[in-house]
Order: structure tokens, then sequence, then C-alpha cells
């Protein structure tokens, strides 16, 4: 390979990692609009994966899904957005309430755009959830639950140190087809 291409095929490789930057961040009520575009996105693309339903979470009024965005330390969602502000992936983390449940957290709405999957942002959101959690006082496990054919999802989760507690068969049922979960735990040290 000449000297020149080389130049333009390092130019063109940082011209792509720039297109490709990502930043997490908490959602707040403005992104609203484009998180529930996503959402929607997801339920329709994996309905499989999702307890809820395209066709009833179709229904769900902007008012509705901005009072869900409201956050704190203990409930929030986590956005993933392109150097151009394009969400393209999304968590969601919510803290048990009570005295006895507080020490547990649950990670839920996991998803990603499928043309920005394999390119470690489902690693980065449930990477900062993690970091997030061992910083919250009093918080001793997340739990979550994965359908157990989405075998990235769960060599992901694995990764991170989940471990699979139990299996609920047919937590799912969809177009007349059951789906297993897996329910996971990650245990703060």
């Amino acid at each position: 390979m000449n000297t020149k291409t080389l130049s333009e095929t390092l130019a063109k490789y940082s011209v792509e990692r720039i297109i490709m930057m990502i930043y997490i961040k908490d959602l707040n009520i403005e992104d609203a609009k484009i998180y529930w575009e996503l959402r929607l996105e997801a339920l329709k693309i994996s309905p499989e994966a999702f307890g809820s339903s395209y066709e009833d979470a179709v229904q769900t009024p902007i008012n509705e899904i901005e009072e869900r965005i409201k956050k704190d330390n203990n409930n929030y969602i986590l956005g993933a957005f392109t150097a151009d502000t394009q969400l393209v992936g999304m968590a969601r983390f919510t803290r048990e309430q009570g005295l006895k449940l507080k020490h547990k957290g649950m990670i839920t709405g996991v998803y990603v755009s499928s043309q920005y999957r394999g390119k470690g942002i489902a690693k980065d959101l449930i990477k900062e959830i993690l970091s997030r959690g061992k910083e919250t006082e009093g918080l001793k496990q997340i739990n979550l639950s994965v359908v157990r054919t989405n075998h990235v999802a769960v060599k992901l989760y694995k990764g991170f140190g989940f471990e699979t507690f139990g299996i609920e068969k047919n937590a799912l049922i969809y177009n007349g087809q059951g789906y297993d979960e897996e329910l996971m735990i990650y245990f703060f040290e």
C-alpha cells in the first residue's frame, strides 16, 4: 500500500470514528418525543424482547412519557446519542422502594437501534448503570430479565458478572409462541 492510499485510509477511518462517537446521558423531559420514538421502534422490531407491546404502547400520551422520564438518583433512563444528537440506544434503571426492598434495583428496556448494534453501546449503558449503582448508598444488587434466545444480551450481562438465578418459562407469549426469560442478578461487593 503506498503512502497516499494509507493516508486516505487513515483519514477515512478518522471520519468514521468521529461519526460513530457516542455519548451517554440522562434523558430529560425535552427528550420525551425521541425517547418514545425509539421505544416504539424497539417494541415493533423486537416484540419478543419486551413485556410491553407496540399495540398497547402506541396509545400512550406524551405527557405520560414525560412523567416516566422525570429522574432522580434512584430512577432514570439513560440515552446513547450520536455526535449529531440522534438517540440510538437506551436503558432504564429503577430502584425498589420500601424498607425491605430498597437494597435492590432493576434494569429494564435496554435497546440499541439495529444499525448501531455490535459497537459497544449496550455495554456502555450497562457499565454506566453499574458505575452509578456502586456509588448509590444502600444499593446491594441489580436484577434484570432477558429472553433466553437473546444470546448476545445474555453474554453481555454475564460479562459484567450478572448471574442467572432462575428461568421463567413462557414469561412472554407473542403470536402464540412462548419465550422463556433468564432472571439475572448482579451483586455489589
